[in-house]
Formats: structure tokens, C-alpha cells, sequence
């Protein structure tokens, strides 16, 4: 579908579409809890000590005043300079004091919000709250019907229309598949106008240059019904995901990435890629070390830029194949890293970005356990959003339409066991007791009838039938029925209502931007 035919698809749709969603999810045989933001009542799980936390703090502070760190481009080194610290101007190598760093960290917000330009989608880090998110950045993509093949644009906006779906789904992290059949100078600004029209979360801005971060920036405004620069800076509306250049380089692009977030009240998360073993020492402590040091200088800057920016912590330790040097995901070191990621975060008292990943190249056994041990780190190391929970393959080369929908019911599986167990006079069911007695069932008891629909988790793929009657439906295996349970969502997709005057200006942004030429910060 072009993009005038999916311009035009929008505004015939924008029209009613309450009422008519309204009555398709009432219709549908998709089982999904409802929207809304979910509280982890989770208390985490802490695989070290106190004294141990501080341990790993102060070697990172050692690291970066003995060895320091290498931080590219000009903008970030006068940033630091500004803020009083000494930067030589014929290296790029900056050792910072501890003290400094200290400093630093005590200005950093530990909640705020994102807005969505529909209210009912803006989310609150902080506060309790676990957000999950969509697979980001894959090359490539896959399905059971066309198999593996590179990122274009048609899976592109299917992926989108799929996220926007899936109502465990938060917002938008990063392109769930890279549309490589579009230039890459203007790449940037039709992705951010499917982000706009095809769903109503916020979105994400990669930082890939000063064009592109000031074309995320400027459409941000615009998707937020044109607010004003005072009021767009008070309300974090976009979203930056800098991964440092482990071991510890901070590239230009990222560095300015973090400065011109931070100055116009945006969000960055900072993550380093820190693989023990390869990008960082072997040993689980080691890779914390190097991991919390990147990160607390991508925090320095912010702060230095704007005393108050809204940072989250990325955690991304996890550990390398010995044999073959790949990256493997799901891990028992995975795990441990990611829950002990969680408690440096709460000692400096910012949200924490995790994520849901696995190693395995198909939706299979392998791809399911590891993307749940990945997901309850997640949850018990107290993370408040999960990057790449839903869709990720092969260590993130590659986004699965299958796996976005097995993991989408795995991770709704894990939104209801985080709801309390209610313990009350109606839940306590002694009148039931009562009335069944010794040797009696409860299958028809008023306390069972009231509730017959809404006592249990009710699965959006699981089969829970007999092997009779599964056999006699086909004997489909899991993949078989995410392939078309992907499908029936697609069929169901709608999208969202949009102001036709916000819409056409979004249309006229990118028009103009992509007329100019669009970016050419990578030539």
C-alpha cells in the first residue's frame, strides 16, 4: 500500500472508529486483557548484597578516573568542558572525577511520563509500572508464509499494525524491522509517519545525526498537536534508545543524540553492549562494572546538558558463545546480570530499561524458554520497560509475525500473575464450601457461576483442549496457530482515529523534509 492509499485508508477510517473498535473487540475470538498500564507487585529478586552494589559503584567511578572514557564529537567534550570538566582538546580519552559523576547522578528525574498523542497511551516510568515493548531494529523479517527475507516496508507497517494490536504492547522502541527498500536519507521520516498514522503510542527517535534527531524532535511537536516548545520540553513526548560503543567509546552521533534530548526534555535511554566475554571482561562482575560505567557518563552528559533530563538506565549485559563468539541470549548469566542491573538502578534512583530476547533462530522450544527466562528477569529484577519483548529472533537479526503473538500471550500471562491474589469475603468462598460439602464439585455453585468467565487467565494462543479434540482440529502446533492467530489480528486491525488537521500536518513535515533531500548525516 502506498503511502497516499494508506493516507487516504486513515481519513476515510478517522471517522467513528471508537464505537466501530469498540464492537470488533467485542466480537473477536482474540482473548487480550485490556489496556492500561500494569504495576509490577513483584518484590525483586536480588542476587547481591548491598556492600557488593557499592563495590561494583565505586570500581565504575575508578574506571572512569583511571582509564577513562573515549567520547567523540565536539558537542558532547563541550558540554563536559562547560560543566567544569577538563577535556584535552587533541584527545578524545576524558577521565572523570567521581565526584563529578556523584553530582551528576543526583539531578536525574526517578519518574516522569511519555506522552502518546492519545492521552490513554501515555505512560509513567517509575512508580511501580512495567512497560513491554516491541522487538526494535531487526534487518530482517519472517514469517511461516514467506520465510526470512530483508526489512521492507509493506512488513513494516504490518508489524506496526500488529504492535498496535496487541494490547500488551506499551509504544514504539525503534523500527520493529528496518524498511531497507526505503533511501536511508529519508527512511528516518516515513517510518515516523506510519508511527503516527498506524498507531496512537508514542514513538521512538533514533540517534543517527543532528538531521535525523531534529526531524524526530520537530515531528514529536507535531504528532502532540503542535505544543509549544515550553510545553513539549515539560512533557517528554519522544523517546532516544544510545547505545554506547562498548568498551567505553561514546560515538558522536549518540553523544549528540543525549544532548539535544536532554535540552528539549526528551527522553534517553543509555545502553551499553556490554557482552562478557567480548565487549566486556568474562566475568559477570566485570561486565556490571564496565556497564554501569558507560552508562553513568551517557547520564553525566545528559544532566550537564540539562540539569533534570529524563534518563533510564539500559541494562544489556549478557554473555558470548565461547565457542563460536555469538551472542547468547536467555542465559543464566542473562538473568543474573539483568536482576542486578535492577539494584544498581534503584541505588541511583532512575527507571531501568531490560529486555525480553532470545538466541534461537525460529519460533521453537528453545526460542520459548529463552524469551521467558529473559522475561521473568525481567519482572523480578524490577525492570520498568522491556525492550524486544515481543517478535525478537536471532539475537535480534530478525523479527518473527509467529513469535510476536506467542510472546505477546506469554507476556500477558505474566501481567496476570503480577495482580494480587485478592483475599476478601467474597474470594474466601465459605458459603461454596458450604453448599458442596465432603465429596460434592463446585462447577455449578453461584461463587462459580458469577465468575465463570473471568476466574482464570483465558490464553490468546494456548490450546487447553484434549488431545482428541485437538487431533481432530488438525493437530496444529503452536507456530501453526500464531500464523494465523497474526493473520485474524491484521484482518481486525483498524486504525486509530487522528485529527484530520494533525494529520495533514504531518503529511506537510515529511513532504518537505523528504523534497529537501532528507538526511545525509551518514555521507
Amino acid at each position: 500500500m502506498s503511502r497516499d492509499e494508506n493516507a487516504g485508508r486513515g481519513r476515510r477510517r478517522s471517522g467513528g472508529r471508537g464505537a466501530k473498535n469498540a464492537a470488533a473487540e467485542a466480537t473477536s475470538a482474540v482473548k487480550q486483557l485490556p489496556r492500561g498500564s500494569v504495576k509490577n507487585q513483584i518484590t525483586p529478586i536480588e542476587p547481591l548484597s548491598a556492600d557488593q552494589i557499592e563495590t561494583i559503584h565505586h570500581a565504575s567511578l575508578k574506571v572512569l578516573s583511571d582509564v577513562g572514557m573515549e567520547v567523540l564529537g565536539d558537542d558532547a567534550k563541550a558540554v563536559f568542558k562547560a560543566a567544569g570538566v577538563t577535556v584535552n582538546p587533541d584527545s578524545n580519552l576524558i577521565k572523570f572525577d567521581p565526584a563529578f559523576i556523584e553530582e551528576t547522578i543526583k539531578t536525574a528525574p526517578s519518574t516522569f511520563k511519555l506522552h502518546a498523542r492519545n492521552p490513554e497511551r501515555t505512560v509513567t516510568f517509575g512508580e511501580g509500572h512495567i512497560h513491554f515493548c516491541p522487538v526494535a531494529s531487526a534487518p530482517n523479517t519472517t514469517d511461516a508464509d514467506g520465510g526470512r527475507r530483508q526489512g521492507n516496508q509493506e512488513d513494516f507497517r504490518n508489524l506496526t499494525r500488529l504492535i498496535q494490536s496487541l494490547n500488551c504492547m506499551a509504544f514504539i522502541p525503534g523500527y520493529p524491522v528496518e524498511p531497507t527498500d526505503i533511501d536511508r536519507r529519508t527512511r528516518h521520516l516515513e517510518a515516523m509517519r506510519d508511527f503516527s498514522f498506524l498507531t496512537d503510542m508514542a514513538f521512538h527517535n533514533y540517534s543517527l545525526g543532528p538531521q535525523r534527531t531534529a526531524d524526530g524532535l520537530a515531528l514529536a511537536r507535531i504528532v502532540r498537536g503542535g505544543i509549544s516548545e515550553e510545553q513539549f520540553c515539560a512533557e517528554p513526548s519522544l523517546m532516544t534508545i544510545v547505545n554506547t560503543n562498548s568498551p567505553l567509546k561514546l560515538d558522536s552521533p549518540m553523544g549528540h543524540g543525549i544532548i539535544e534530548h536532554a535540552k528539549h526534555g526528551q527522553i534517553t535511554v543509555v545502553t551499553p553492549f556490554t557482552l562478557a566475554g567480548a565487549m566486556a571482561p568474562v566475568t559477570l562482575a566485570g561486565a556490571l562494572v564496565q556497564q554501569n560505567a558507560e552508562f553513568l557518563v551517557g547520564l553525566a552528559l545528559a544532566q550537564c546538558a540539562k540539569p533534570g533530563a529524563p534518563v533510564i538506565y539500559g541494562g544489556f549485559t549478557s554473555n558470548v558463545d565461547m565457542k563460536s563468539g555469538a551472542p547468547a541470549f536467555g542465559t543464566p548469566e542473562y538473568v543474573k546480570a539483568v536482576q542486578a542491573g535492577g539494584q544498581l538502578t534503584r541505588r541511583y534512583g532512575v527507571p531501568y530499561r531490560s529486555s525480553g530476547v532470545c538466541a534461537a533462530n525460529i519460533p521453537d522450544a528453545q526460542a520459548a524458554w529463552e524469551t521467558q527466562m529473559s522475561l521473568w528477569a525481567t519482572m523480578t529484577g524490577g525492570a520498568d520497560m522491556v525492550m524486544h519483548a515481543a517478535g525478537w529472533m536471532e539475537g535480534g537479526l530478525s523479527a518473527s509475525f509467529e513469535k510476536m503473538v506467542i510472546d505477546a500471550d506469554m507476556i500477558q500471562m505474566l501481567q496476570s500473575y503480577m495482580q494480587p491474589i485478592e483475599v476478601s469475603e467474597a474470594t474466601l468462598g465459605l458459603d461454596a464450601i458450604a453448599d458442596v460439602g465432603p465429596g460434592g464439585h463446585f462447577f455449578g455453585t453461584p461463587q462459580t457461576m458469577e465468575r465463570f468467565d473471568t476466574a482464570f487467565y483465558a490464553p490468546m494462543l494456548s490450546d487447553w483442549r484434549n488431545y482428541e479434540t485437538w487431533s481432530e482440529d488438525g493437530s496444529r502446533t503452536a507456530y501453526e496457530r500464531a500464523n494465523t492467530l497474526y493473520k485474524q489480528l491484521l484482518s481486525e486491525y483498524e486504525e486509530p482515529a487522528i485529527d484530520p488537521a494533525l494529520k495533514d500536518a504531518v503529511n506537510d513535515f515529511v513532504d518537505r523534509r523528504i523534497a529537501e533531500g532528507g538526511s545525509f548525516d551518514d555521507d
